[in-house]
């Protein structure tokens, strides 16, 4: 559903409230259409009636996604809203936000090729030879101490890559992350970096995320790289999070403080995994639709130390006070088993490549693992 002249605005002479004042509700009406919002996600709301009929919906701005057991609660609720609201009903939904919605009795995959091919046609590289890797992992991206090159070119170009890369393109983070920090002032190689990951997406344009329902639990995945920066000698943090059969969320970031260790890289980068893993849990805590309970998000690290003093809250820690609160909050999130933790070798963390660059060997390894393939 779309919001017709949602951007239209006008002066108001009526005091506008989001929540019914007290004393003034209505019996019968508390909810005016009965539905509750999401208490992770305010842009998620969901109503349950109970035998079996449960509906949720999505918004982002003016765009409505729905979701139901049943065609006919679906088109309860859009005729509830076209007759509250000036709303164009677009049908089963096949393109939202840049994303293809794919689907078939089994799955669905979502993809971005047609934005892909977008980019490369605006910024002339859909005639370029594809790259194998979306990142150079024998070269370390430094600041720039020339002269700088076309910054507003530059960032069109990274702009439109962050947009894939937090869509439906977890391969090309990394990249994208590392870019990013060099919008200010970039040099030659800079360029070089960006049209490299910009060759990448010519010969995978076809990708998309591939989910079949299975496993019907969440996985999550944490790494570390220490001294990763080759300026500020900060570390890398990167998580990802797969769901029934494909990546749900995924991150690679700049820790923010210095740290002395590998270990205290890793704990510093489970503990934010471990908030991400929080807030999966609580939203799929809060849809009503869902089995419960909903069993403790599972967390694999590949550092054994950090997977060892995560599991024993007596042995004392001697770190920075920093470290210290990261790594009491990953226990308390093990103990209430919001997460469990378990040690996982690197070869098979999905994380590893959030926080440095990879062979194409095992860049294709992982993307399976993701559930990203070719369409």
């Amino acid at each position: 559903m779309d919001v017709k002249t949602a951007f239209l605005t006008r002066e108001l002479d009526e005091e506008i409230y989001m929540d019914q004042l007290e004393r003034f509700v209505v019996l019968g009406q508390e909810g005016k259409a009965g539905f509750a919002v999401n208490e992770a996600d305010k842009c998620v709301y969901y109503h349950y009636g109970g035998g079996g009929r449960g509906v949720l919906m999505c918004l982002y701005v003016d765009d409505i996604l729905i979701f139901a057991t049943n065609i006919e609660v679906i088109n309860e609720v859009k005729s509830f809203l076209s007759q509250n609201f000036d709303m164009k009903d677009l049908g089963e939904a096949d393109v939202i936000l840049y994303i293809k919605l794919i689907k078939s009795v089994d799955d669905i995959t979502l993809m971005q090729s047609h934005y892909v091919e977008k980019i490369l046609s605006r910024f002339v590289y859909i005639d370029s030879i594809p790259s194998p890797t979306p990142y150079d992992l024998g070269k370390i991206i430094r600041k720039n101490k020339g002269l700088g090159r076309d910054q507003l070119r530059y960032s069109q170009i990274n702009g439109s890559l962050m947009y894939l890369a937090g869509a439906t393109r977890p391969d090309i983070s990394f990249a994208v992350s590392q870019l990013s920090r060099f919008t200010a002032n970039l040099g030659d190689y800079h360029w070089s970096a960006l049209e490299r990951v910009m060759h990448f997406l010519r010969g995978t344009m076809s990708y998309g995320l591939h989910y079949t329902g299975y496993p019907k639990v969440h996985k999550g995945y944490s790494d570390a790289n220490w001294i990763s920066d080759a300026d500020e000698i900060k570390a890398m943090s990167g998580y990802v999070f797969t769901h029934g059969g494909a990546v749900v969320s995924w991150r690679s970031c700049k820790q923010t403080i210095l740290m002395r260790s590998t270990f205290e890289v890793e704990v510093t980068a489970l503990d934010t995994a471990t908030v991400e893993a929080e807030w999966l849990r609580e939203l799929l805590m809060d849809l009503p639709i869902l089995e419960k309970p909903i069993p403790a998000i599972l967390m694999n690290c590949d550092n054994q130390t950090a997977v060892t003093k995560v599991s024993n809250a007596k042995e004392n820690l001697k770190s920075s006070r920093h470290v210290k609160r990261r790594l009491k909050s990953v226990r308390k999130l093990r103990n209430s088993e919001v997460i469990a933790v378990r040690y996982v070798n690197t070869a098979k963390n999905l994380a590893d490549q959030f926080t440095k660059g990879l062979s194409k060997k095992v860049i294709d390894a992982a993307s399976m693992e993701m559930g990203l393939r070719a369409t």
